[in-house]
């Protein structure tokens, strides 16, 4: 074994004076040790290396082999990044671009039509950075460790613009909008809102149409909170995919295509009055 474990055996070999509720709770436990409340409390501690000398436990080896498979495609590299992905800010930063690129593609290639929209929130991704260079199916993981799907469901205009005022508000992740703010304190407001069409231009959202976002289930199922503007749209579809594996999908089909994973702050979330200037 490279890494040269250690663990500390700790053994009470007498109790100092006990109240009657602890003597009750002693008499209770499964320890056959006599106490002795007339002497102090004495702890014997011991080190024991845990190295190749120690010989494997067939027991222990049996209960984990149906999963060392599992835990070795963990470590498998699917893909490259270039430049770090962090969770920060309004948008949930470069990592919420990253997460919401992914979803909207994938989403897309389930539907078989480009998805206009795609928005999650960034408290469910639960790694803040993930660093430069080979991206494992751990990295993944670690950032959804819940079974999160994906769904469909139709908005209203109106609806749609309250949403992404929302995720403004909430800091939370999307793409294919242009959301432009400005900061009060530290709350962001809204000043505009518009959807990017195929070729990145802006367009006005017509507050009587019709429009299909893709989101995670988590969001739709909030029954109260600022989220509950999804329950009243209609058509709710799950894809059939989780979060997830939707990420997992990404990356390995850009890697296929022989492109890196790119670190990415781009202007879909823009504050006009930066710095707070009158």
């Amino acid at each position: 074994m490279n890494t040269r474990l250690r663990y500390v055996l700790l053994v009470v070999v007498c109790t100092a004076s006990l109240s009657p509720a602890g003597a009750l709770a002693q008499q209770q436990t499964t320890l056959k040790s006599r106490p002795c409340p007339h002497t102090p409390c004495i702890t014997r501690t011991g080190e024991t290396i845990v190295d190749s000398k120690i010989p494997d436990d067939p027991a222990i080896e049996k209960l984990l082999k149906p999963y060392s498979g599992k835990v070795r495609a963990l470590n498998v590299v699917i893909g490259r990044l270039e430049g770090e992905l962090r969770k920060a800010g309004v948008g949930a930063g470069s990592l919420g671009n990253f997460v919401t690129e992914g979803i909207r593609s994938q989403a897309s290639l389930k539907l078989g039509k480009p998805v206009m929209l795609a928005v999650t929130n960034s408290g469910g991704l639960r790694k803040n950075t993930i660093a430069e260079g080979e991206l494992r199916a751990s990295d993944i993981f670690e950032l959804m460790p819940f079974e999160n799907a994906l769904v469909q469901v139709d908005l209203t205009g109106e609806q749609l613009t309250k949403l992404l005022t929302v995720i403004l508000e909430s800091k939370d992740a999307q793409s294919g909008a242009k959301i432009r703010y400005r900061m009060n304190g530290d709350k962001p407001e809204l000043v505009s809102v518009k959807l990017l069409n195929a070729q990145g231009r802006e367009t006005e959202i017509d507050p009587s149409a019709t429009y299909s976002i893709v989101t995670i289930d988590y969001l739709l199922s909030l029954g109260s909170g600022r989220y509950s503007i999804l329950q009243r749209g209609k058509n709710a579809t799950p894809l059939g995919l989780t979060l997830r594996d939707a990420i997992m999908n990404y990356v390995k089909a850009e890697t296929a295509a022989g492109r890196p994973i790119r670190s990415t702050l781009d202007a879909r979330f823009e504050d006009v009055n930066p710095g707070g200037q009158p």
